[in-house]
């Protein structure tokens, strides 16, 4: 199983961060992508990638609730990094209303900068989207050059926000620990989204599966995930590892 999407780099792992990557090997998880969140956290992601450079792959990118007054400074430091390193993605970047709208028009500008770095680069993004799905789809419609490839990190829309996003492309959708809370809508939105555009993730620390809702999410964790959208589906569990490792695997050019 591929963790699309995990940041076991940041300080919530700083006692124990081997252990974890030691846990999530035992636990069958094959591969790791880490996605950026602003120019501080390159070196701590790249320090990750040197120590398991086979397991553990790198995004970079600026994070929309990272977007303020300085959010040029943080890009122009931040684009010469995505040639200096090997990324298999621009990300994690998009829009996020949720908590603040003051840098609405700046976060705009920052995902629209950073699909052009897709492009440039030949890799997908990871979009973060909270409240920001008709921005991004705005966005999109409005790029002046070809909208690339990518993944709706930590799905959580509905059908018709499937459908909206693939009228302007055939992305994947990340599914984590939220499929599995008990008022989470995510699982009846699995079969509109269909096994072969769907990536497993964690988000570590973050949002961990049931029974662990509410601590530290890690990528051992994965496992709950597969089994959990397996049984949702209505597939062998087998079944949604091999179809998702392939997924991330094909997006990612691992």
């Amino acid at each position: 199983m591929i963790d699309s999407h995990s940041h076991i780099y940041c300080d919530a792992f700083d006692e124990d961060r081997d252990a974890v990557v030691q846990r999530a090997r035992e636990a069958g998880v094959s591969h790791i992508v880490l996605p950026g969140e602003n120019l501080a956290s390159v070196p701590l992601q790249v320090a990750l990638h040197e120590r398991y450079p086979d397991y553990i792959s790198l995004a970079l990118g600026l994070h929309p609730e990272e977007v303020n007054g300085d959010y040029m400074s943080e890009l122009e430091q931040l684009r010469p990094l995505l040639d200096q390193h090997h990324v298999v993605a621009v990300g994690e970047i998009g829009i996020d209303m949720y908590w603040d709208k003051t840098w609405r028009e700046q976060q705009h500008h920052a995902l629209d900068i950073q699909l052009h770095w897709c492009n440039e680069l030949g890799v997908p993004f990871i979009i973060h989207c909270r409240d920001g799905l008709d921005d991004i789809l705005d966005i999109m419609d409005n790029l002046d050059c070809p909208v690339p490839q990518g993944v709706f990190h930590c799905f959580a829309g509905t059908e018709a926000d499937v459908e909206r996003i693939r009228k302007r492309g055939d992305f994947y959708f990340g599914v984590n620990g939220v499929v599995t809370f008990k008022k989470s809508t995510v699982s009846q939105v699995l079969p509109a989204i269909g096994l072969d555009r769907l990536l497993l993730e964690t988000d570590a620390p973050y949002l961990a599966p049931v029974p662990y809702r509410g601590k530290r999410n890690e990528s051992a964790y994965i496992p709950l995930v597969n089994d959990f959208v397996a049984a949702s589906m209505g597939v062998s569990p087998e079944i949604v590892s091999a179809t998702t490792d392939r997924n991330a695997i094909n997006l990612f050019h691992l």
